[in-house]
């Protein structure tokens, strides 16, 4: 994964957890985003789409996310969160990225925002959420690896 697509997922991060926990526009979080040039080395368009496409599909998400997490999501802490969110969009909306970079990707952001071992947890919610989402994609790398 490159890395501009990495800083995009970092800045995705900071302001999905900016909009939950202020409830500002989000017209108004990327303005600052893009005017205080936290956007760059970030893949611009890879931000918007997250950003605008983890709100757009709060719903799916969130009950996707629900089948597998020990709370309800809205008790989830908001830094996992988001996280969690961004994780499980790209394993629904972006087909083309292997299921394993998603996973790896969440992990490190748990690990640069997240509390201590916050990692864990993100990994274990996203490999499930994996399973149940990627299962042709996953099914067809374990036939591979028994060839």
């Amino acid at each position: 994964m490159s890395q501009a697509k990495t800083n995009a997922r970092k800045c995705a991060v900071q302001a999905l957890y900016q909009w939950q926990m202020s409830g500002e526009s989000l017209i108004r979080i990327e303005t600052y985003f893009l005017e205080e040039e936290h956007l760059k080395g970030a893949q611009k368009t890879y931000f918007s789409e997250l950003f605008h496409g983890v709100p757009k599909q709060l719903a799916v998400i969130d009950a996707a996310l629900a089948e597998f997490v020990d709370r309800p999501v809205e008790k989830i802490d908001p830094v996992e969160r988001a996280i969690l969110r961004i994780g499980a969009y790209e394993l629904m909306n972006r087909l083309e990225t292997p299921y394993k970079v998603i996973i790896n990707e969440g992990v490190n952001l748990a690990k640069d925002f997240g509390a201590d071992g916050s990692h864990k947890y993100v990994n274990g919610i996203l490999d499930k959420v994996a399973q149940k989402q990627r299962a042709v994609e996953i099914a067809a790398k374990q036939a591979k690896s028994q060839n």
